[in-house]
């Protein structure tokens, strides 16, 4: 399994445990509805024909993540030790044992082997046993009739500050861009417990770097959520943006297509915003309209008594303040984008059309480049977790004049003119010269 493989099931992992593994507080009684909740649902496992998961399971991701203080890294698939060697089933003989027992729901284990091995429907050389197919069958959800439960849509609020972020995108007003007329769109986060608005912010588009820039400021001004809840967009459904949540401890949830009652207190905000700021609003350039979001969010709307709390946004906010996280000193390494290359015998890696050199030590090592898009010139070179610094541009002037002695050492040459090698020179005068 690559690098890239193990971090998608690292952070499909943390989605699961997140609720017992950042810090929000529930009753035993809580946790193992939670957990029942979890080994009873369909999941989307990647890199696995599996669709449940055992309780057993979630509890040992949980510990390897307490125990690691939070390194993602403990949620990384192990390597298999039968790697190369034959397997108690192969999938020919699982999707057989799947279609047998579509046909024969009704049938024993012990029987519907000897319905496999009377049909020879098993691979050859697999031999089954009970305990093996009953596993198989479990995990698959085929032992018990499935029954559906009617959706619960009851109201909820999240208990605490920061306990739970609800976000999502409003198409905006047109403003004055680059001499013409561009569409704007607002990004909001709300707090589920206080209505506080974490952040909004008016972008020209809606796309994943907007996201995350708007992410990136309200983790900065008012501390880590345990949740955050965002729509199916193009932008909220990025590996991206899995990764950086699961970095920083934050369970992604994503809302259900078609359900935007889980978003009603966003929603509801950015009624607000139609009806109560945008008909005010008077400019016409992209910033005067994000200065008057900014004085009207903390102005108005911050100080007036929401009507089901009973208290403003600002005070139902900071009335908890000790329960809230900080956001950690170095928050912009966290939305690094991070590439794999492999550096070459020359020392030079590509990345985004640039050219830099790495270290000799790193010739022909598979490597990570931590990066922001908008700084180029600041790129972190990694190995095995060791950082190696911040690697440079290729200057191909000075490479052109580099030489190497017979020792394989760098030298530059600065003998850069041409040698006179005969011929007549063209006196001013238009006489010719030996």
């Amino acid at each position: 399994m690559t690098e890239d493989e193990k971090i998608q099931v690292a952070v499909f992992r943390f989605g699961v445990i997140s609720d017992f593994v950042t810090g929000a507080q529930m009753s035993r009684r809580e946790k193992r509805l939670f957990l029942h909740d979890k080994c009873a649902r369909k999941w989307q496992i990647p890199f696995s024909g599996k669709t449940r998961i055992s309780m057993g399971t979630i509890l040992r991701w949980c510990r390897l993540y307490t125990d690691s203080r939070g390194d993602l890294k403990s949620l990384y698939p192990k390597d298999r030790s039968d790697q190369g060697k034959a397997r108690a089933m192969d999938e020919e003989t699982c999707l057989a044992l799947i279609r047998l027992r579509a046909d024969m729901p009704a049938l024993a284990v012990p029987q519907l082997i000897e319905q496999m091995n009377r049909q020879k429907r098993a691979a050859p050389g697999i031999v089954l046993n009970n305990s093996t197919v009953y596993r198989f069958l479990h995990e698959q959800n085929l032992m018990n009739p499935q029954i559906q439960n009617p959706v619960d849509r009851r109201k909820f609020e999240a208990e605490l500050p920061n306990d739970l972020w609800q976000s999502d995108v409003m198409h905006g007003p047109k403003v004055d861009a680059d001499s013409k007329l561009r569409k704007t769109y607002l990004i909001a986060i709300i707090d589920d417990h206080s209505r506080l608005i974490v952040y909004a912010h008016f972008y020209l588009t809606e796309n994943l770097a907007a996201y995350l820039d708007a992410f990136e400021n309200a983790i900065a001004t008012r501390g880590l959520p345990r949740k955050l809840y965002v729509d199916n967009g193009a932008a909220f459904r990025s590996h991206h943006l899995e990764y950086i949540s699961a970095s920083l401890a934050i369970s992604l949830i994503h809302a259900k297509p078609y359900t935007p009652q889980g978003k009603g207190k966003i929603e509801r905000w950015f009624k607000t915003v139609r009806s109560s700021f945008l008909p005010l609003f008077k400019g016409a350039g992209l910033v005067e309209l994000n200065d008057s979001l900014t004085r009207w969010i903390t102005e108005s709307y911050h100080k007036r008594i929401h009507s089901a709390t009973g208290q403003t946004p600002f005070e139902r906010f900071t009335g908890k303040m000790h329960c809230l996280r900080s956001a950690p000193v170095n928050l912009k390494d966290y939305f690094r984008k991070v590439a794999r290359r492999t550096v070459s015998q020359d020392r030079s890696i590509t990345l985004d059309g640039r050219l830099y050199e790495a270290p000799v030590a790193l010739i022909g090592k598979r490597v990570e480049l931590l990066y922001h898009g908008s700084e180029p010139e600041k790129v972190e070179i990694k190995y095995q977790d060791k950082s190696f610094g911040m690697i440079r541009t290729v200057d191909l002037n000075v490479n052109y004049r580099v030489k190497r002695d017979k020792n394989n050492n760098p030298q530059i040459q600065n003998n850069d003119f041409i040698k006179y090698q005969g011929g007549k020179l063209l006196s001013q005068k238009g006489g010719d010269h030996e």
